[in-house]
């Protein structure tokens, strides 16, 4: 075949392709046309709802910094509460309960309630806080420790403070909420449950304030074993 059939002949393969193509855009035009406005329509959404959700954050950090700063006076009842320019955690944490601070609002609720002896609804905003960290999701569970040691349950307070020391895993939380429900099995009886987190916090965290007194305690409850 000659170079000049061969242009023909190519030339020819294109043009059926190009037919091929525009009939099927002709056969679905308004499908196409359908799913490419719904991508679209799609996009927009999700960039709407990150300028919402920007726009709460901010919101929501405007609002906390108040809120902090009563927490930080100990004035808990304006803390929780608000003041009537500025809203409390309570608010804060329903009314932007999709943002980071909302979320940290019932930390911050739980704890002024708790320090108002106001135990169960303490315990109920300590569970609404959900963010995964090491430092403030150990002390909230701690919290409802303290929340249920108060509230006369002393088995529940073990429980919570052991799934804290395991959530902090650190020098500093971790010895404290071991120490707690080490205290709490003595005051159980349960000299040998007390006896291994003692030893724990010996073995692991001698530097702390704990460890640094823990001889005396191990002392102690050894006095009930041997």
């Amino acid at each position: 075949m000659s170079k000049k059939n061969e242009t023909a002949k190519g030339i020819e393969n294109v043009e059926q392709t190009l037919t091929k193509t525009e009939h099927f855009l002709e056969q679905n035009y308004k499908p196409l046309l359908y799913v490419l406005a719904g991508a679209v329509v799609l996009v927009g959404i999700v960039w709407l709802l990150r300028m919402y959700t920007s726009k709460k954050n901010d919101e929501a950090l405007s609002q906390m910094f108040m809120a902090e700063q009563y927490f930080g006076q100990d004035s808990l009842n304006l803390a929780l509460n608000g003041d009537g320019n500025n809203l409390g955690f309570i608010d804060i944490a329903k009314d932007y309960k999709a943002t980071k601070s909302g979320k940290l609002a019932n930390f911050y609720a739980g704890a002024c309630l708790m320090h108002l002896g106001q135990y169960e609804e303490a315990i109920s905003y300590l569970n609404k806080y959900k963010l995964d960290d090491e430092v403030i999701a150990p002390q909230a569970k701690g919290l409802i420790g303290d929340a249920k040691v108060e509230l006369g349950d002393n088995a529940a307070g073990i429980k919570y403070y052991t799934e804290a020391a395991e959530m902090a895993e650190n020098a500093f939380l971790t010895p404290i909420f071991l120490m707690k429900a080490a205290m709490l099995y003595e005051m159980e009886s349960k000299w040998a449950e007390a006896l291994k987190l003692y030893e724990r916090i010996q073995e692991k965290y001698p530097e702390s304030n704990e460890g640094r007194s823990i001889d005396k305690y191990i002392a102690r409850v050894k006095l009930h074993i041997d």
